[in-house]
Parts: structure tokens; sequence; C-alpha cells
């Protein structure tokens, strides 16, 4: 007879995965140590497989381990929504809804957007994280992001996951007021400053390198910044270079306004996905703000 995996068992799984330690987990679920203790003996034994390497500072995952963690946080997640769902279709409106957004929708389109639905739904909590699509995967994955709305490289994804188109955002040069680069006309007059630019992980920027490549000269990027906040106040407080959003040429929340560098140069517009797991069901109130988000996009931006 086949082993059946018990809730409370996958729940004490992934706390002590997450927490690196019985005591941890321990604290977290408000449960004693050795009833977590019993739940991963009788999981293993039933799994018949090890789950975790003991140490003397805490517990690690195996190989099997890894692999049971992705299902077992995905199963999770799923009864949650399961659970958010039913109660949503009997009109309880509450409920955690996770989104995953990149960090110029995040500064752009999401204000009005999460504002409008918190006025909507004040139970619902919302989590936003902010990010390049790379460094949102595995939650994606994990079902710990409902969403997200990131630029895309074709890449190994497609099967996994749905691309829908929302908007397309134009990038430009940007420098601080008063740079000496601002009379430029083109880029190859720029060859000689300072470049930065947010990480090259990210879609955009590798649609960046690609146009760069076929150069026969490239902007020397000495800096890369792994946030875009970062790159932003860089440029904005020294004599670096960069290709960003072209709307923070007007952006009320740059503390140092940022100069925009208008090079005859063409180049690439940022084309926003919304992107969910293929196999992924939302609840009501998931899919209500994604409508939302929709809706925004057609007011602000034409997709082409």
């Amino acid at each position: 007879m086949s082993f059946q995996v018990k809730f409370h068992q996958l729940r004490a799984f992934v706390e002590v995965a997450r927490q690196g330690s019985i005591r941890g987990a321990s604290r977290v679920l408000n449960l004693s140590q050795p009833a977590l203790t019993r739940s991963i003996k009788e999981l293993e034994e039933g799994v018949a497989a090890q789950l975790f390497i003991r140490r003397s500072k805490g517990v690690a995952l195996t190989e099997c381990g890894e692999s049971f963690y992705q299902h077992a946080t995905l199963i999770l997640k799923e009864l949650r929504a399961a659970q958010d769902d039913i109660l949503q279709r009997h009109g309880q409106l509450a409920g955690k809804i996770n989104i995953g957004l990149g960090a110029s929708i995040a500064r752009t389109l999401m204000p009005p957007v999460i504002s409008r639905f918190h006025l909507q739904h004040p139970q619902v909590k919302v989590r936003i994280m902010e990010g390049q699509l790379l460094s949102m995967i595995n939650q994606l994955r994990q079902g710990e992001l409902d969403f997200t709305i990131n630029t895309y490289y074709q890449g190994p994804y497609d099967h996994e996951f749905s691309f829908e188109k929302l908007l397309e955002k134009p990038f430009a040069v940007f420098c601080r007021e008063g740079h000496p680069a601002i009379g430029a006309k083109s880029i190859s007059e720029l060859l000689d400053y300072n470049w930065t630019m947010p990480t090259p992980r990210g879609s955009y920027y590798k649609q960046l390198e690609e146009l760069f490549n076929h150069r026969a000269q490239k902007p020397n990027v000495g800096v890369v910044c792994e946030t875009f906040s970062a790159c932003i106040s860089l440029v904005g407080q020294s004599d670096f270079l960069s290709i960003l959003p072209q709307e923070l040429g007007c952006d009320p929340l740059l503390s140092r306004p940022l100069a925009m560098i208008p090079v005859v140069d063409n180049l690439p517009k940022a084309t926003y996905y919304l992107i969910q797991r293929r196999d992924s069901r939302q609840t009501p109130l998931t899919e209500s703000l994604i409508n939302q988000f929709r809706r925004q996009c057609r007011q602000i931006y034409s997709c082409q």
C-alpha cells in the first residue's frame, strides 16, 4: 500500500526547510520540537528517502529533499489558493496576493492600481516583490508568486509560463543635470564617458547587449548595478551615463533630476509581459487585480 503524505507532515517539512532548523520551524509553527522531529521522521520513512542532512547547527536539504521541496511548496500554495477561492466565491473578500514587478513597473504602473485595489478590498494582503524576472523564476514555479509583470527575453521558460504582452516602454540615454555630455547627438560621441547599467541578467539589457555587439564600438560599462535604484542614484550623483526608461526624465520621486541625452540612435523598446505559470488558476481577487493592471496599461500605454 502506498504511503499517504499528511498535511501536517508537508507543513512541517516545508517550514523546517525554510528555517534551516527544527528550532526555527518550531517557533514559526508554534509546535514542539519533538512533534516536528516526529513528523519529519514519519515523512522520510514514508517516502523511503532521507530529506535532510542533520548538522550541528540546523539541517540542510538533500538532493531528494530539494526535489521534494519544489513539489511540497507548490502543493501547500495550491491548497491555500483553493481555500481562498472558495471563501472569495462565498463573499469573504480576503486572502493574500503575491506579485512580482519589474522596477520600472513598480515606479509607474503599480501605485494607482494597488491604491485603487486596496480601497476596494482592504482585507486583502498584497505582497510586492521588485526585481528582474530571473530573480523571480523559482518563486513563480513554487507558487510563492501569483504572477509578475516584467520584461522577457526568449529562453528556456516558454513551456512553463504564459506570456501576455501588456505594454512597451521607450528607453533613453541619461546623465545628471549639468553633465558635459548633454549636447551629444549620438552614442558614438559618448564612448569616452563612464557607463553603468543594471544587471545584464535583465531581459531588456540583453537586448541592448545584442544591439551593441553589432557595432564597431560600444560603451564601456565599468559598473553593473544589481538594483535599478542603485543605477539611478549613481547616474544622478556622478558622471556615469546609463540607458534607462524614458519616463524617468519627468519622475517626481527623483531627488536629483536626471537629464535625457537625445541621441539619434534607435534604442530598442522594452516589452513588458504578464507572466504566470501555465498550470495556475488564479483566485477571483487575484484575477481582479490582474484585470486592473490590464486596464491601467490600456489607459496609459498603447500596445502594438
